[in-house]
């Protein structure tokens, strides 16, 4: 009698699972603000001259340096949207739709 050969997992397989773990993928609008991740989203500052958000402050000023060159930096211009709401900006992490088969 041959014995079953145990399955192996493909590096796809793995990633895939952990994607699903994490990602925000329910549907309707609950799931559409949910993935927005809020009222806010996931950027953290905007820039208070364009409203151009960004994650942090460091890429905020690579965006001023770009973008706004003739104008000073001054950090604590840029709004800090987390604080705003609370400190809120994804709802329900690893929520997930029906899966299709």
């Amino acid at each position: 009698m041959a014995k079953a050969k145990p399955k192996k997992h493909t590096a796809a397989e793995i990633a895939a699972k952990a994607k699903a773990a994490t990602q925000n993928v329910g549907g309707g609008k609950a799931g559409l603000a949910d993935r927005k991740g809020g009222s806010v989203g996931h950027a953290k500052f905007k820039c208070h001259i364009c409203a151009q958000t960004a994650p942090d402050l460091k890429t905020m000023q690579i965006h001023h340096d770009a973008k706004h060159p003739k104008l000073p930096w001054e950090p604590e211009k840029c709004a800090d949207m987390h604080a705003q709401v609370g400190g809120v900006t994804v709802q329900g992490v690893a929520v997930r739709g029906s899966k299709k088969k």
